[in-house]
Parts: C-alpha cells; structure tokens; sequence
C-alpha cells in the first residue's frame, strides 16, 4: 500500500492536482509518524492493515470535520473536507462484495465447527486472520451472528 500511496503522489504530482497532492502528502506524512511509533514501540514496519486502519481512522476525522463544519454554515469548507475524505478513501481496497462476506462467514463456520452464538468471537477472530483487511468486519460480524443464532 505504501507504494500505492507513493505512485498516486507522484501522479498527482504530475497531473498539477494541487488538492490531490496535499491530501496525499498529508496520508504520506501520516503514515511516516505511523511508522515511528511502531519503530519506536519495537514492532516494525505497519503492515497493510495497519495502514487501512489508519486511512479509515483519517476518514472519520475528515467525516466529523465536515458535520462540524457544516452545522457551522461553512459549507466550502465543508464540502473540502467531504473530498478530502473521497480521495483518502479511494487509497483503500476494494470491498468485498455482500454476497462474497456471506460465503466467507459460512466457510469459517463451517471450518471452525461454530454452533452458536458464543462462538461468534472465535469466528470473528478467524475472518481477521484469513480475510485481514479485506473484508467490512461490522457487515461480517451482523452477517457472522445471523449464521450462528
């Protein structure tokens, strides 16, 4: 993803997107600071789903910004915001289709031998680890406990 995000800088770089470029300047700065607190608390490099949470992290505050700034009547800036959000959120991957969660909620069901509703944690915790940042977890944990209810 890092070099996804450096690819789409250096496009916009080179198309003369100048709100493009600041909002991937500040999702490269972002992740540089990311990549300090992991270096600093002995973890590495973020991985891919580090860096998905962080982008989707980044779109909630860019999401509140705009409400806030919309219930203030500054609506210009607000609708800056709302594409700044657009932009960071087309850095991420692609989401699994609905139909798609349902097939990967029934196969780790079926895998982890689940009867009910006590075993939705342990089949969660097996979706993040086979699905990692693939998959809209809150639609797969609602679709997770209609399989085991």
């Amino acid at each position: 993803m890092r070099d996804q995000i450096a690819d789409a800088l250096q496009a916009a770089m080179t198309s003369g997107d100048k709100r493009r470029i600041a909002t991937l300047r500040l999702v490269a700065a972002g992740l540089k600071d990311k990549e300090a607190a992991f270096r600093e608390a002995g973890k590495g490099r973020p991985e891919d789903a580090d860096i998905v949470g962080f982008l989707h992290c980044m779109i909630r505050h860019r999401e509140s910004a705009e409400t806030t700034l919309r219930e203030a009547g500054r609506i210009d800036e607000a609708n800056a915001e709302q594409a700044t959000a657009a932009m960071i959120r087309s850095l991420l991957p692609a989401p699994v289709p609905s139909g798609e969660i349902e097939a990967a909620c029934r196969q780790i069901v079926s895998d982890t031998g689940s009867k009910g509703l006590r075993d939705v944690g342990r089949c969660m915790n097996a979706l993040k680890e086979r699905y990692q940042d693939k998959l809209n977890l809150i639609e797969a944990g609602s679709v997770m406990r209609g399989l085991l209810s």
